[in-house]
């Protein structure tokens, strides 16, 4: 722990050296956020909810309300957030979330003593239109799924045609995470996660895009922006997709080196049968443990699902005998939202083994890592 939390700091421009004792007054929000989670994790892992406090199955925008907390009583103890729409000074972001609300979300869940993770899926800046409007429709031309065109990252980088245009959308991302502090004008810390799954091709900035050299320009460009504006409250997290195939040396292929990583994580769905989910699951997870023990930085299954939890026993027959074997911090898993839905909800079958699952000792909710 000494160790990885030397490096922390090292990674995240703490001034003072390493080996003057700090006060939390003189730590980073960042830095004071690595040490937490790797506390954290000694206890167990933490399980997470994608857009938590905005929707359910059977409501909308309600005050205090989550499928999670109706279902075993506690609310995630991770909640995460999506930026997409922001580049372009939507309103709403791509699931139709007001940023207003997503702010004033992330404050109150801060403040209940949980934790906070971001993604961005920006449009394509070469097919989608200022102003477009797309905020609700996910797969169109111009968003992030669209791959048609293999210069994307090229033509935002320095030197590139939408170069100047993309240094607007990196200021749009500033100027909301500016947004995120406490009444008394703290800096709130986050888990930071973008251009996630890129070992994949779904999105443009996806491994069949843009070359490793590319894509590793297009991390440090954003990274590089939102330091300098002062954002040392940023957690910066890696997580390609999960994959039969991914080994170390593939995983650290487009990795932008330690120097500017703090978690490392990866994307992993049930799409087929479960003795396929099962087997990739646990040979990703040994992977990134070792990986994460040997760069000296914090793992965590950053997504995770099964869509409509089409086996209502999932979440202690499939996923926890997996997760119960390693040193992850947390896991997250996606939005519930009318017809596609990825956590518990009361009203559907899967709630009574949620419940079973959140009575674990090793399960992590809010109330488990509240100080």
């Amino acid at each position: 722990m000494k160790k990885l939390l030397m490096m922390a700091a090292a990674t995240i421009a703490v001034v003072a050296c390493t080996t003057q004792k700090q006060t939390e007054s003189e730590k980073t929000k960042a830095l004071q956020l690595m040490e937490r989670l790797d506390t954290l994790r000694q206890k167990g892992y933490m399980f997470g909810h994608q857009d938590d406090p905005f929707y359910g199955l059977t409501w909308e925008y309600a005050a205090d309300s989550s499928d999670v907390k109706n279902t075993c009583g506690d609310w995630p103890a991770v909640m995460g957030f999506e930026l997409g729409g922001i580049e372009m000074g939507d309103k709403k972001n791509l699931d139709s979330v007001p940023f207003t609300r997503m702010t004033e979300e992330i404050i109150k869940h801060y403040e209940r003593g949980g934790i906070i993770t971001i993604s961005w899926h920006p449009r394509n800046p070469l097919t989608t239109i200022e102003g477009g409007g797309l905020a609700g429709q996910k797969f169109p031309e111009g968003t992030a799924w669209d791959v048609k065109d293999t210069t994307v990252v090229k033509s935002i980088l320095e030197g590139g045609s939408k170069h100047e245009l993309f240094k607007v959308w990196m200021q749009r991302v500033s100027d909301f995470l500016a947004t995120l502090k406490t009444k008394d004008g703290d800096k709130i810390p986050v888990i930071f996660r973008p251009w996630h799954e890129n070992t994949g091709s779904w999105f443009w900035w996806g491994e069949k895009l843009c070359t490793v050299e590319q894509y590793k320009a297009l991390w440090n460009m954003l990274q590089d922006k939102l330091t300098n504006d002062g954002f040392d409250n940023l957690l910066w997290a890696y997580s390609p997709g999960m994959a039969p195939d991914l080994t170390e040396e593939k995983y650290l292929e487009r990795y932008p080196g330690d120097e500017r990583i703090q978690m490392v994580g990866i994307d992993g769905y049930q799409w087929g049968t479960k003795e396929d989910f099962v087997a990739q699951l646990d040979a990703n997870l040994a992977m990134l443990v070792n990986f994460a023990k040997s760069h000296d930085k914090i793992a965590a299954l950053t997504e995770c699902g099964l869509k409509n939890l089409a086996d209502p026993t999932w979440w202690t027959s499939t996923l926890t005998p997996v997760l119960d074997k390693y040193n992850i911090s947390y896991f997250l898993v996606w939005r519930n939202y009318r017809e596609e839905w990825f956590g518990p909800s009361p009203a559907k079958p899967d709630a009574l083994y949620f419940v079973e699952m959140y009575k674990k000792n090793n399960t992590l909710f809010l109330e488990d890592i509240k100080k």
